[in-house]
Parts: structure tokens; sequence; C-alpha cells
């Protein structure tokens, strides 16, 4: 979350200056795609438990749902997690995966393309998760990088490419907060506490390492969006030469239509951010984004099914209740380690396409309502939002539901109206839309 720490002088006047009216793009894309794919996606575990926000820190650490948390859950004593690399894989090195990592029948084009079918208007890809393997061959890396081993190839430009041939604004998710390799720490989790006091790096050294990344990600691949996670190491939460004030002013000049998140804790930022049922304080800020995944995890858990996914149904819902809150979805996928998707991911994205498709126009219009009608539905799920002037309301239930006379159904694909009797197909992909008079 942007932290309004005290700046002063010079600094603080700089800080202000990279306040910008967020770019129309941003405005009108109400709808992303977050994809965590890395070596992780090669053990592919973790346990369903619970969405984040909803259980304990301890508990949760030590019992992640989030696969690409491997490289850590595994270090946790005693953990389930542990024990299952240990009788798997006999407790051998996590880069391991690494070399294991093919991505033999990855196709950017097919799968983006998927995606966009799905309604992306932005994807987010993890060009280096918290385990600091880089998905290109970032600078000072060495071979530790999927163009020097695994996948053999630069896979953040395989992903700019693809979103720019189908119309996608590409964004890169980097872990300035946390790289268990290049800076090891113990494991985060047997602690009652979602700070990372004494786990995170803070030093000049690292700053600059990580600022050279960011560099070259803007360099190369001119992102519409740098989502940082965790925070920022504190030695370069500044403008010195390697400071991010001063990354995020050279980004700004190079790509005026750039937006950045919250998750550096420095005074800056252009929209902030929730995750599943977590920081949801930031849903009260002039603009923001949640993200989750379809399922409990972001990258690819073997252990998940559509048992514990939010179907297109659910999701649409979801959608609907963030962006007539004033807020953005990032949709989380994860492929597995050949590089598809898992036929239930793939599924659930394929009939999010069917509600996005015919309601791509109003979607992207769509904003909150100042002036909420007198219309009681007892228990029918009901949302309401303004399109251009026009009040519309998101209906989903089972059973038919009295609408005022005068209403106009937008989503005759899967509702019906007659006069005043709104019915929706049991096979529908979201809540029926209909325009109030």
């Amino acid at each position: 979350m942007a932290n309004e720490q005290m700046a002063s002088g010079a600094e603080a006047e700089r800080w202000a200056a990279l306040k910008h009216p967020l770019p129309d793009w941003f405005n009108r894309t109400k709808l992303g795609y977050f994809i965590h794919w890395g070596p992780y996606s090669v053990p592919a575990w973790g346990e369903p438990i619970a969405e984040l926000g909803t259980i304990p820190p301890g508990e949760w650490y030590t019992h992640n749902p989030y696969a690409e948390w491997y490289y850590n859950t595994i270090r946790i004593p005693g953990s389930p997690a542990q024990q299952h690399h240990q009788e798997v894989y006999g407790g051998a090195p996590y880069d391991d995966f690494l070399d294991q990592w093919k991505a033999e029948n990855f196709d950017p084009e097919q799968l983006v393309g998927l995606l966009a079918e799905g309604g992306a208007g932005y994807l987010v890809l993890t060009t280096k998760h918290h385990d600091g393997v880089c998905l290109w061959d970032a600078p000072e890396t060495g071979d530790r990088n999927t163009v020097r081993r695994g996948p053999k190839r630069d896979l953040v430009g395989a992903y700019a490419q693809a979103c720019r041939n189908h119309g996608v604004r590409f964004g890169t998710y980097y872990s300035g907060g946390l790289d268990w390799f290049v800076r090891p720490t113990d494991p985060i989790g047997p602690h009652e506490s979602w700070h990372f006091e004494g786990l995170r790096p803070l030093d000049a050294e690292y700053a600059s390492y990580a600022a050279s990344h960011l560099r070259d990600l803007i360099e190369r691949y001119q992102p519409d969006v740098l989502w940082n996670d965790i925070e920022w190491p504190d030695a370069g939460k500044n403008f010195s030469s390697d400071g991010i004030g001063r990354v995020f002013e050279e980004y700004y000049a190079a790509h005026p239509d750039g937006v950045v998140n919250d998750r550096w804790n420095v005074p800056h930022a252009d929209y902030l951010t929730s995750e599943y049922q977590h920081l949801l304080d930031s849903e009260s800020a002039e603009a923001w984004e949640n993200c989750r995944g379809l399922g409990l995890s972001f990258g690819y858990n073997q252990m998940e099914g559509p048992e514990h996914a939010l179907l297109a149904p659910d999701a649409m819902k979801h959608l609907v209740d963030v962006v007539t809150r004033g807020g953005h979805l990032l949709l989380g996928v994860g492929p597995k380690a050949d590089g598809t998707l898992p036929e239930w991911q793939e599924q659930i994205v394929r009939n999010i396409g069917r509600w996005t498709g015919p309601m791509a126009e109003l979607l992207a219009e769509l904003e909150p309502t100042k002036v909420k009608p007198d219309l009681e539905l007892g228990d029918t799920w009901i949302r309401f939002g303004d399109w251009n002037g026009r009040m519309v309301a998101f209906v989903d239930a089972d059973q038919p539901v009295p609408v005022p006379a005068g209403s106009q159904l937008l989503s005759p694909a899967w509702a019906n109206l007659v006069e005043t009797e709104l019915t929706m197909d049991p096979d529908r992909p979201g809540p029926a839309v209909i325009q109030l008079p």
C-alpha cells in the first residue's frame, strides 16, 4: 500500500510530481489476467485450504495454498509441504525444478488469444517471483534465468509480443520485496504476522540490483503496468541514481500511459491493490484492483480442481461487484510446467468469454452509480451501475425475478424478460443485465 511517509523539500516535490491522471485505457479496462509461471510450476503443490485473509498468518504460511510459495513452504519445519518434498523429491534443491521446467508446449499466441477471448484487457506476468528466477535474461542473473536454463527462452518477450498481437495491454509483475536466492532469509511463516521485518532485503546493493531489472524490463518490453510485490528495499525508496523514485520518473517519461501499483511502500502509486480477502481497506481508494486466482493459488497447483474454483458465473458476479464499486479485477491463471493451462482453468476462461464478449462495451463504460434505485428483490443477488447516464442492474437468481415495467434486457443470450418477469438460463455464464427505466 502506498505509504504516506513524510518526505521533505525537493524530494517531496518529486514524489508529488509523479501524480498524473490515470490513462483512458486503464479506466476502461476492468478485467485483467495474472499469470504466475516459474520453477514452482513443476512440483505444483500447495494445500487448498482457504482464501488469503480468512485464516491467521501462521496457519496460512505453514499450509500455504499458493503453489508459487513452494520454495518457502518446504523450508518450514514440520510443514506438510516439507514432508511432501522429502517423500516425492528426496529433499532435492529447489533449483532442480528450474532445469526440469521445459515449457515444451508453450504457445504464447494461443494462450494470450484464449485470455483475450476471455475478456482480457491487460495481462500481468510474473517476470521474477520471490524465488528470484527471472523469465528473461535479466542483468546480473548469470545462468539463473529461463534463457540460459529450463525453457531456454525469453518468456517475458514471448508474452509481451503475443499481448501486442492480440491488443492486450502487457504488465510486468516483479518481486522487489523478496528474493530468496540473492538475499536468502529464514522461512517466512512460523509467526502470527503479515509483516516481513527481518525477512526482506533492505540494502543498497540489492536495491540497485532490483532497479537494474526494472530498467531492463522497461527498456526491452515497454510494459503498460509495473506491478511490484511485498515492498521495495528501503535503501532504494528515494530519488538516488538507483532509487525507485528515479525509475518511476524514467518510466513515465518513456511511457506516459503506464501505471504502477502500490506495493512499493513509497509515497506514490497510481492505484491500490487488495488480494482475495486481504488488504480490503485498499478498496476504498479512488483507483483500486482486486487480485485473486481462479482457485486458491495463483500458480498451478495440482491439488486444485474446479471444486476449489470460482466458476464463470461466480467469477462474473465478483467482477461486477468489483467494477460497480469502482475497481478492477486481476484474475489469476496458472500454466502448467509445459506451458498449457489446466483444462478446468481453460474451460472457466472460455465461459467467462461468453459473458464478457457481449458485455464488453458496457463493461468498459460502467461506473459506480451515485443513486441506488428503490428496488427490493429479497435475497436476490443484485448490483447497480451507471452506464453513460443509464441505470443498469445485474441480477442473478435461479427463480423468476420481478423487475420494473419498461426495463430493457441487455443479455438475451442467457436470460429472458417477458413484461416484468426476468428468468435466467441455468447454464448462464454470469448475471443477467437489464437497463432500468
